[in-house]
């Protein structure tokens, strides 16, 4: 025996390569010892002279895809051994995290792009690379727990996955042509179905391709006619379209810089929204927009495609209107056959569908949270109890929260829970995370709202089940969301939340949306709000933007415009419900007064195709210029009054001002009332030590820099969304903080 340490190491290192990463750090500073797997994470005994720089390249030369939670030492005595082995897994546990899927690297886009046994090949991997959360069925994450269980392996590939000082040492979706998953085409004939795919694509033709979380629909993105007919078969008339090509062709149709760059190459390949540049693509691949979503290929079958096409490619979800994405062979033939006119497929089963998550560079911030960022986990700030909660978001873009030894899980986009395949696919999603993770809530937290889905869910676990039910307004939620995402302690003091987006129950039963709220974890005040105007109609005020027009003119005494700008509605008729109150509930919604401006300047005034659209296009005229000023607000004490926006936007539009310089104004007033007017004056009096940016207009880059701009230099930290949605995915988030704070405070 000689006098050694026992290594402990925690967080997500198992199925990255960890273990023959540690045994070759062992060779290079002469430690003997062993490595093994178990329940916890990855254990280590280790004896030798080079013990101390051993321990310190564990913490900083992690494997690409391992992220290092914990590294935990201990003095102990060693068996006397020469060299260092890796030992067999010990017990399986949840305790490791499973590791999301990343984008082919570099080493293995060379082999298929070569000529050794893997060319051409489409599912070729190593441990640094490939499929991991769409595969995996169960724990422990080995071969045998994914679907690749299907595919035996030949003996050159058990040779290389049995190798320690190779990087396909325990890869589990290890395979080769020869042995492994196969690709074929139907629809179209050909002996190579990569060729024929690209033929189909070159010629005008919609494809669908089986991915990693799905299918896509893809189209030569440089066709404007291929375009459209995608959108007339989709019947998606106006929605941004994602795009995948190589960096290069990026470049060619992207104002692309050195943050967007990188994002682009991360493991995780997530779309990635950048300004329009260089030789413009037709303006079909999305109506009225400023910017585009870029993926680079991800798995070596869309290197394989991309290479040969040699143009940009449309790679929009495979799913009908408001459905999940496809992720089965038949379901595929059942639902997109409409839609296209041949079929990539390949026989790998998907465990479980993830749509593409979308991003932003600059500032950055995280869209979607989809494939290649779930299931990471992001540590609780300071100060939380370790306690196991699960929260379940709101209706739309929902999402799953579990917290667990100290670590909170936000789970990937689902979608609007009306759509019955969409309720499907949460319920499975919740069953999944809790059996994946070993999960066992003492407390369920949900939205106020008792017409959720997701929180009739809630209600009904904590009931069944005798947990702890916490219900957490909405806003409050989003708040405490973004100061979990930052860090901000349990008793790091009141926060100023200003909280933008389109509806939430508040606390006094009306639709809050534009708010400044004060408060921690624990609770809040309502300080200052946008002047509620009615929803008349409900949702279809969401749909329909010349509604929220008409109710915001006419509060404005602007009713005569409104009769001009919209003479074919039926203005008599909403301005009754307006004053009855019938199905027109009162909201201080800023997205709905975001659709209100848009359609004073005629942006889609009749009907949005998709949620945003109208917000979308305005920020897409919007740009920063000092010498445009800005529309000022009025009100009482706590209410911010737009009136006077209104009579403003009239005047100048009657000048012939541009709609930029009109959208412009506007973004840069609403920001002054809500930062300079309202926030300042918490932060000046010394009762708000932070300033929280949440909620889903802060998906909005110019007005986010906009608040940015006013508020630098104010004194205290402006806490913003980065890695965590500001829209409804993130909710989930802040709602299990917010259920944490009460367990604690019991």
């Amino acid at each position: 025996m000689q006098v050694g340490q026992r290594i402990r190491v925690r967080g997500r290192v198992q199925g990255v390569g960890f273990r023959p990463f540690v045994w070759q750090l062992a060779a290079r500073f002469g430690v003997a010892g062993w490595v093994l797997n178990d329940a916890e994470g990855v254990l280590i005994e280790a004896a030798g002279e080079g013990l101390e720089g051993f321990v310190v390249a564990l913490r900083t030369e992690a494997p690409p895809l391992a992220q290092v939670d914990a590294v935990e030492v201990e003095a102990c005595e060693v068996d006397a051994v020469e060299g260092f082995i890796i030992r067999a897994s010990g017990d399986a546990g949840a305790e490791t995290q499973v590791t999301p899927d990343a984008a082919v690297c570099a080493d293995c886009v060379a082999e298929v792009e070569g000529d050794g046994r893997r060319a051409g090949y489409a599912f070729t991997n190593c441990t640094n690379c490939g499929p991991r959360f769409t595969i995996v069925t169960g724990l422990p994450y080995d071969r045998a727990q994914t679907t690749m269980a299907a595919f035996d392996l030949c003996e050159a590939c058990r040779a290389e996955y049995q190798d320690p000082a190779d990087r396909r040492f325990h890869a589990q979706p290890v395979a080769c042509p020869t042995c492994g998953p196969r690709v074929w085409i139907e629809g179209v004939e050909g002996d190579d179905p990569i060729a024929a795919a690209v033929g189909v694509l070159t010629s005008g033709g919609v494809l669908a391709i089986k991915g990693l979380g799905g299918f896509h629909l893809a189209c030569d993105a440089t066709d404007a006619a291929a375009v459209k007919v995608l959108r007339e078969r989709k019947r998606r008339p106006a929605k941004p379209f994602a795009l995948m090509a190589p960096l290069d062709v990026v470049r060619r149709h992207a104002d692309l810089n050195e943050s967007e760059e990188a994002l682009l190459r991360h493991s995780a390949a997530p779309v990635v929204v950048i300004a329009k540049g260089g030789e413009a693509l037709p303006e079909v691949v999305a109506p009225g927009q400023a910017s585009l979503g870029w993926m680079l290929p991800y798995t070596p079958l869309h290197h394989l495609i991309c290479r040969a096409v040699g143009r940009p490619l449309v790679m929009t979800s495979g799913n009908q209107s408001g459905e999940p994405q496809v992720i089965g062979n038949d379901e595929a033939h059942e639902k997109l056959g409409a839609f296209v006119d041949a079929f990539l497929m390949h026989d790998r089963d998907i465990a479980r569908r993830l749509d593409d998550s979308v991003e932003r560079a600059d500032p950055p911030m995280v869209l979607r949270r989809a494939r290649g960022r779930v299931p990471s986990t992001l540590p609780l700030p300071d100060g939380f109890p370790d306690r196991q909660v699960v929260a379940y978001g709101g209706q739309m873009k929902a999402a799953i929260c579990l917290v667990k030894n100290g670590q909170a899980l936000l789970g990937h986009h689902l979608g609007e829970l009306d759509e019955a395949l969409t309720w499907d696919a949460f319920l499975a999603a919740d069953r999944d995370y809790a059996e994946l993770f070993d999960h066992a809530p003492e407390a369920v937290a949900v939205d106020l709202h008792d017409g959720y889905r997701a929180t009739q869910h809630g209600q009904a676990r904590a009931g069944a089940e005798g947990l702890r039910l916490v219900g957490v307004q909405h806003h409050h939620a989003h708040m405490a969301a973004c100061m979990a995402e930052n860090g901000w302690p349990l008793d790091g003091g009141k926060v100023a939340g200003i909280v933008l987006d389109g509806t939430g129950l508040g606390t006094d039963r009306t639709l809050w949306g534009g708010e400044v709220l004060l408060g921690d974890y624990r609770g809040f005040e309502r300080r200052f709000w946008l002047k509620p105007a009615p929803l008349v109609g409900g949702d279809m005020a969401a749909r329909e933007p010349w509604r929220n027009a008409l109710v915001r003119l006419d509060q404005a005494g602007l009713s005569d415009w409104a009769d001009a700008l919209f003479p074919h509605k039926p203005r008599d008729m909403l301005r009754k419900a307006a004053d009855s109150g019938m199905n027109a509930p009162m909201s201080s919604s800023v997205g709905r007064l975001f659709d209100a401006v848009a359609a004073c300047v005629g942006i889609c005034p009749d009907r949005q195709s998709f949620e945003g659209e109208a917000a979308m296009r305005l920020e897409a005229l919007a740009r920063y210029d000092p010498r445009l000023g800005f529309y000022p607000s009025q009100g009482a004490e706590q209410e911010i009054d737009p009136q006077i926006i209104f009579e403003y936007m009239r005047g100048e539009i009657a000048k012939g001002s541009p709609p930029d310089h009109v959208s412009s104004r506007f973004h840069t007033g609403l920001a002054f009332a809500f930062a300079t007017r309202t926030v300042m004056s918490l932060v000046k009096t010394g009762k708000a030590q932070a300033i929280a940016l949440t909620g889903g207009c802060f998906q909005n880059a110019h007005l986010l820099a906009e608040f940015q701009r006013l508020l630098a230099g104010c004194g205290v930290p402006v806490l913003t969304h980065r890695t965590t949605p500001a829209n409804d995915g993130g909710l989930a988030l802040g709602q299990a903080a917010i259920a944490l704070a009460a367990l604690e405070s019991d």
